[in-house]
């Protein structure tokens, strides 16, 4: 990652409403012998004139979705706050990639989704919010941000995608994942849980109640956002962490930790006894 590039991170997660969750990650992970390494393009690569206008602000719709987007998101969090550096991170859910997978089978839903869908899908569950006219202008640009960030990786190719893996056979223990979060989560994301402002915006998003995501969203998952801490959350190394510090936390630490947070009061979501109609719910679906 060039130094351009780690500005544009650290921005990303720093700047008008979000860090999320952690400080961490970089797109230079391991990889297995012979794979192709994970390389979102540089921002200075974004085309001129009103292409270039268009992804430049879907990427910045990412980074202050809260704050553009008012009418559509209900809480604190922007799509950076899952989507760690503008949707450029790897193995925090990177946006690197995903135009390729839609149209696409969504067993949530139980049948193909469209790229529209999956996002407006994240504003009515991650943003507890409302879902964007699939014409308007802020969705274009979101779509054409993800179509530039994907423009160079093979169809199929699942480099540093996702959130990475954890065994989910681990047992989650939230007496002990309370105690995780007062050593390691508390300092950013607040003793309650309701995050952290800085002149008036939000640096550390919440974590549970009004403000946070809702019971029906990904990351209220045990398993799901016990990933997510395991490999985006170097909460130890503080706000000059370097960049690539994942792993702070134990796999059982996670677990735990994340047990304790999403089972904490938040948004309901009732179209959640919709999800799975075709079967194979998740043993951490929210009921």
């Amino acid at each position: 990652m060039n130094a351009a590039d780690r500005i544009s991170v650290l921005a990303g997660w720093a700047g008008a409403a979000t860090l999320a969750f952690c400080l961490a990650a970089s797109p230079t992970w391991a990889q297995p012998a012979g794979a192709r390494p994970f390389s979102p393009p540089r921002d200075s690569s974004m085309p001129p004139g009103e292409a270039g206008a268009q992804i430049r602000l879907g990427q910045r719709l990412t980074n202050e979705t809260a704050r553009l987007l008012p009418g559509n998101v209900g809480n604190a969090l922007n799509c950076s706050s899952c989507h760690l550096g503008a949707g450029k991170v790897a193995k925090a859910s990177p946006f690197v990639g995903v135009w390729n997978d839609y149209p696409g089978y969504n067993p949530r839903a139980g049948r193909d989704v469209t790229l529209t869908e999956r996002i407006n899908g994240c504003f009515r569950r991650s943003m507890n919010g409302k879902p964007l006219p699939p014409d308007s202008r802020e969705m274009r640009a979101m779509l054409a941000y993800m179509r530039w960030l994907s423009a160079d990786v093979p169809r199929g190719d699942r480099t540093g995608r996702g959130i990475g893996k954890i065994n989910k056979d681990l047992v989650p223990d939230p007496v002990r994942g309370k105690a995780v979060y007062a050593a390691s989560c508390a300092s950013c994301h607040g003793d309650d849980g309701q995050g952290r402002k800085r002149d008036g915006e939000f640096v550390f998003p919440p974590l549970w109640g009004p403000q946070s995501f809702n019971i029906g969203a990904g990351m209220a998952r045990t398993y799901t956002a016990a990933a997510f801490v395991l490999h985006n959350m170097p909460i130890a190394h503080g706000l000059n962490a370097p960049l690539g510090q994942g792993g702070a936390l134990s796999p059982q630490d996670a677990v735990d930790v994340a047990e304790y947070f999403t089972h904490q009061p938040r948004p309901d979501f009732p179209d959640r006894l919709k999800d799975w109609p075709k079967g194979g719910k998740p043993k951490d679906a929210r009921d």
